[in-house]
């Protein structure tokens, strides 16, 4: 049970995480675009952001390759009964 609600734990993070990265973004460009910053700088805060979602998806597919690899070794506690 432990692991399952770390999994959930870690599940909710990244998403939280991704979208922070999403909200980032969208004020980045309202604030560039209020002020007028040069393209230059905007493109410099969108590849930040395109940065922070890719580190989502790592994040996403290492909890994923986790849960892979639990389930071919038969850790996964749902599965057994008690």
């Amino acid at each position: 049970m432990k692991r399952d609600t770390d999994e959930a734990y870690k599940g909710r993070r990244i998403a939280l995480f991704i979208a922070g990265i999403g909200v980032f973004w969208i004020l980045v460009v309202a604030i560039g675009s209020e002020y007028n910053w040069s393209q230059r700088t905007r493109a410099l805060f969108d590849l930040v952001a395109l940065a922070g979602f890719g580190a989502g998806i790592y994040m996403t597919y290492k909890l994923w390759r986790a849960r892979q690899d639990d389930k071919a070794r038969g850790d996964n506690a749902g599965s057994r009964k008690q």
